[in-house]
C-alpha cells in the first residue's frame, strides 16, 4: 500500500486546492455562493487561496488579504449559516485525507475548522452592527 505524502510544498498547496474547488463549485448546498453570488474570477481566487494556504500551512507570508472582510461581505449579499460551513468544512476535510496525510494535512484540517468557527463568529457580530 502506498502511503500518502504530507503537505511540504506549495505545488501540494495547489493540488489540495484545486480539488476541493473542483468540489465546492458542483456542490448543490455551496456552488453557488462561489458561481452565482460571488461570480468569482477563477483566474484572480484560485492564486489568492494558493497563497492564503500556503501562508496558513508552509510560514510563508505570501497572503496579506482579508478573509474576514470578504465573508462578512459575502453574508450581506447571501446569508452564510453554520450548515454552509459545515458543507464547506467537510468538502475541505475529505479533500485533505484524499490527498494527504501527515502533520501538515491534520494542520491543515484543524486550521480549517478554526478559520471556520472565528468566520461564524465576526459574520454574526457584524450582522448585528
Amino acid at each position: 500500500m502506498e502511503t500518502m505524502p504530507d503537505i511540504e510544498t506549495r505545488k501540494d498547496i495547489e493540488i489540495l486546492v484545486d480539488a476541493f474547488y473542483k468540489k465546492v463549485i458542483t456542490d448543490e448546498r455551496i456552488g453557488d455562493f462561489f458561481t452565482k453570488v460571488v461570480k468569482l474570477d477563477w483566474n484572480l481566487h484560485i492564486p489568492i487561496m494558493y497563497d492564503f494556504w500556503e501562508s496558513m500551512l508552509l510560514k510563508h507570508t505570501v497572503y496579506n488579504g482579508n478573509p474576514m472582510i470578504k465573508h462578512i461581505d459575502l453574508n450581506r449579499k447571501k446569508a452564510l449559516k453554520p450548515e454552509h460551513f459545515e458543507c464547506w468544512f467537510a468538502l475541505w476535510e475529505e479533500t485533505v485525507n484524499e490527498h494527504f496525510h501527515g502533520e501538515k494535512a491534520g494542520e491543515a484540517i484543524s486550521k480549517a475548522r478554526q478559520i471556520g468557527g472565528l468566520m461564524m463568529v465576526k459574520i454574526r457580530q457584524a450582522a448585528r452592527n
